[in-house]
């Protein structure tokens, strides 16, 4: 059960939070490992449709975590200014809770990994759909099916 926020007049609305999501650059995923102790990663992403796309190698802890559980958290920071004299930060972000799954379906390995090119490569974004026919049977491509998600902002 997702918590009530405690500062509620810097809460923002889901569709805001979602804006977060849709510009920030990357995020940290939260999961837990086989000791039931956090393990957080930065990772590169995408969101599109209530879902997050991300990819990975075919082997490696944050697959062998998610395969003990599913359950992740998502957090994302956007608009981060500084202020010093104020001993504070400007900022909005969002938290995203969901169960994270790989993808095996084909579509929708393709419609993941095309929005991360549009991301991160649109001056390149023929050459990445190119990439991808060449390296999607050996990509591992994952989703976060989103359960909830808030959001917040200090101005």
């Amino acid at each position: 059960m997702l918590r009530e926020m405690r500062r509620k007049d810097r809460q923002i609305s889901d569709a805001d939070a979602e804006n977060v999501l849709q510009k920030a650059q990357f995020a940290t995923l939260s999961m837990i490992n086989e000791e039931n102790k956090p393990y957080a990663i930065p990772i590169s992403f995408v969101y599109e449709d209530n879902t997050i796309y991300l990819h990975c190698a075919s082997a490696g802890y944050k697959l062998e975590n998610i395969a003990r559980n599913a359950n992740v958290c998502l957090s994302a920071v956007i608009d981060i200014q500084l202020m010093p004299q104020k001993f504070s930060t400007k900022f909005k972000s969002a938290i995203v809770f969901g169960k994270i799954t790989m993808v095996n379906d084909e579509t929708d390995k393709k419609r993941g990994l095309s929005a991360l090119i549009k991301k991160y490569s649109p001056d390149f974004y023929d050459e990445g759909l190119k990439y991808i026919e060449r390296a999607l049977a050996k990509t591992t491509v994952l989703k976060i099916e989103i359960s909830a998600i808030t959001g917040k902002e200090h101005e």
